[in-house]
């Protein structure tokens, strides 16, 4: 389990901060957060609110049902994109050509977790084709009709090399039929041209042609075009445009071209005011016998109203202006995704260059758009082009240079930072100027799978007013309490406080909590490591002693503001050990017989002694001097001194036999005695050879033995200190001898 301030990411604090009163609520706050649904994870104190939290920490608490509902993708409808050529016998019609892949999909989104698919494009070979041309019959393009009289079969020839199927129409605009674009006197509105020019009276835009593969009726109608004629430079064409795009003048679901041509600039949304129109246009359509009936009525279309209807509409726009425009239009463009701008010539001639030129331009970039999309959900591209070439950003959403037949792919991520209002919408993604689409269903993951089982008026809930659902109560509206126990109007009254105040004190919840219904619902904080709990939120597992700067050392937990050590530790902060290995002395004895084993370090008891075992002792003159009057007096003293021996020497434990550890001594009549000193239970012991000038030792078949610690080699049988000593006797009366007369030692 977690305590304290060890979390230094806090990484459930997102989770505990939105107080969530349900697994509903709590599934939307973040990908991280999951709701405890066990009946008995609550601790006293704590409030339903903290079964919200992230997945690790409600593991870490033991929470055995966690409910984490994750998102996933369903394809729907996923047609294998058309490989077509345009010289296979059996066409296809335009419905049945497919250059996107999948085409429906359904996004199961759970807030805060992103849900990647990939969409695939490839532009199909001999895709068919409409080709809208909407010619300025202003005066100052007669030389350009001229020209444009004989583009159907021209262009029709052209456009043979790129597809087999390709229908062509023509339409002219001129300008409002108001004052003071157009003279409205009747000579100048029955010919608006000034000279000998017999032109026809001034309009705003007349379907002429609509689109067919007829290139001849497209020339012969075209033939009988007049110009026309107004007053003011800039010309009327975004109305033309607009009708252009929403009226039914035989678009299908192909690719959709629309060329403008035309040697003016254009006016636009707010110049109607000039001839007193104030409706903004409606962006319907308004065709009567071919023409449009409400240019007097409605003004002149914004550009963003004819971006929206364009795309609507799945229609490029390739705009065919005089050099002297270029600027303006090449501007315009920027704003109209999916347009080119060509350079006409001062009469036409080179349209069909342009329009074929535009043409590739356009089709060889494919740009990725979507509705409108649910507050609280965002989308995100990734393009994989041509070449690997990849985008992000908005860069994410095209990719150029792609050729017929060439196949590309975009990867859509689709992210909810909340719930709608409704549970499921419908976006749609396609490629700018195309006529396919991809259908992307949402479906929002709100609740939680647990609460379909929930049981409404339960009587866990306090006598039916709540649900229990995802193990806790859900209350009816006006209850609240986490049993739902009590109604809004019985918070804070002075009999439920009462019940809140520990010991009959003052404070509420120890200060530490709020009063819910006469039971103490503890505060959350900041680090969702850190908790209060208890009847009166008394208790926390943070104010405990610290040790290393670490809550309880680091080797116990914090419960109610007291350490509960591990094993082998105590202490207020568990900073004392109990483990005693690290007190053993070389001799194997704890702090080596002088000093005691506190928190697995040595208290010397004897001042003499010191070091980290109490084995160092700089003053001592040796173990064998030290004890040998006391060995001496206690083990051959006589019967005279034996009362003051005992009183001096009493502290020693005398054992006569064969000692582990050498000690050799003289005593006053130049006797040699023989003992081992050792340290045992804190009881100081010496060991003794009985006989005085009796040698220590033990046979072992031919070698002698004795334990002690150096590695002193004496001569002629003579050996001291302590360590083991391998003998070798050396015979002298035979073979059958037992008794050595030398004897070497080797010490080691």
């Amino acid at each position: 389990m977690l305590f304290g301030g060890s979390w230094a990411q806090q990484e459930g604090s997102e989770c505990i901060k939105a107080n969530a009163q349900s697994c509903g609520e709590c599934i939307q706050v973040a990908e991280k957060c999951g709701w405890c649904t066990d009946e008995n994870f609550l601790r006293d104190g704590e409030s339903k609110t903290v079964r919200c939290d992230d997945i690790g920490s409600l593991s870490a608490k033991k929470c055995v049902k966690i409910e984490n509902p994750r998102g996933n993708i369903n394809i729907n409808i996923n047609k294998d994109v058309t490989n077509r050529k345009k010289d296979q016998a059996d066409k296809l019609k335009p419905e049945q050509i497919t250059q996107i892949q999948p085409q429906k999909l359904t996004l199961n989104l759970r807030s805060g977790e992103p849900l990647t698919f990939n969409l695939k494009f490839k532009r199909a070979e001999d895709y068919p084709i409409d080709l809208y041309y909407l010619m300025d019959l202003s005066f100052s393009m007669k030389d350009d009709l001229e020209n444009v009289k004989n583009l159907g079969t021209h262009l029709m020839r052209e456009m043979q090399e790129i597809t087999s199927d390709f229908r062509i129409g023509f339409g002219s605009f001129v300008e409002k039929t108001v004052m003071p674009y157009i003279s409205t006197t009747p000579a100048r509105l029955a010919n608006p041209c000034i000279g000998n020019y017999n032109c026809t009276s001034p309009f705003s835009y007349k379907n002429v042609l609509s689109l067919t593969n007829d290139g001849n009726q497209f020339n012969n109608l075209v033939s009988q075009q007049q110009i026309s004629g107004n007053l003011d430079s800039p010309e009327g064409g975004f109305d033309a445009i607009m009708q252009v795009a929403v009226c039914e003048i035989g678009w299908r679901n192909v690719t959709r071209l629309l060329v403008f041509s035309t040697d003016a600039g254009f006016h636009f949304a707010g110049d109607g005011k000039l001839g007193g129109i104030v409706l903004p246009n409606d962006g319907k359509c308004h065709l009567e016998n071919n023409m449009y009936t409400m240019s007097h009525y409605y003004d002149y279309p914004s550009i963003a109203h004819l971006v929206q209807k364009l795309s609507d509409h799945n229609i490029q726009t390739i705009f065919a202006v005089t050099e002297e425009f270029q600027p303006v239009y090449k501007e315009l463009k920027n704003l109209i995704p999916k347009s080119a701008v060509g350079t006409l010539s001062s009469n036409s001639s080179n349209v069909i260059k342009l329009i074929i030129d535009s043409y590739n331009s356009l089709s060889s970039e494919v740009i990725l758009e979507n509705s409108r999309v649910p507050e609280g959900v965002t989308i995100s591209y990734k393009s994989v082009c041509k070449n690997g070439v990849t985008g992000t950003g908005e860069g994410g959403r095209k990719c150029s240079n792609i050729s017929i037949g060439d196949e590309v792919s975009f990867q859509i991520s689709v992210e909810s930072t909340k719930c709608p209002s409704h549970n499921s919408e419908t976006i749609k993604i396609k490629p700018l100027g195309f006529t396919e689409e991809v259908e992307v269903v949402l479906n929002f993951i709100c609740e939680c799978e647990c609460s379909k089982g929930g049981v409404p008026n339960s009587k866990d809930c306090h006598n039916g007013n709540g649900t229990l659902e995802c193990g806790a109560c859900k209350c009816n509206a006006g209850r609240i309490g986490g049993k739902c126990e009590c109604s809004k109007d019985e918070l804070r009254t002075e009999d439920l406080d009462a019940n809140c105040r520990r010991d009959n004190g003052t404070d509420i919840c120890s200060n530490n909590g709020e009063c819910v219904c006469g039971t103490c619902e503890c505060k959350t904080r900041e680090n969702p490591a850190e908790i209060y709990n208890g009847k009166y939120c008394e208790c926390d597992n943070f104010n405990c002693d610290r040790s290393g700067n670490k809550l309880c050392g680091g080797h116990g937990q914090c419960e109610c503001r007291m350490c509960v050590c591990e094993a082998n530790y105590t202490g207020s902060a568990c900073d004392c050990s109990l483990d005693t290995s690290t007190c053993l002395a070389k001799n194997g004895q704890i702090c080596n017989g002088r000093g005691t084993c506190e928190c697995g370090e040595c208290k010397c008891t004897n001042p003499k002694f010191q070091g980290s075992t109490c084995e160092i002792c700089p003053t001592c003159p040796g173990v064998c001097p030290e004890h040998k009057d006391c060995v001496q007096c206690r083990a051959f003293g006589g019967e005279g001194d034996k009362l003051a021996c005992e009183q001096s020497c009493g502290y020693l434990t005398l054992v006569k036999s064969f000692p582990l550890t050498h000690c050799k001594e003289r005593d006053a009549n130049d006797c040699w005695f023989y003992y081992t000193f050792a340290v045992r239970n804190d009881t100081p012991e010496a060991y003794v050879v009985e006989e005085l000038g009796m040698w220590p030792s033990v046979v072992i078949g031919r070698l002698w033995a004795w334990p002690g610690p150096s590695a002193e080699i004496g001569r002629k049988g003579v050996a001291r200190g302590h360590g083991v000593a391998l003998s070798h006797a050396l015979k002298t009366n035979g073979p059958r001898s037992t008794q050595p007369r030398h004897v070497i030692s080797i010490y080691f």
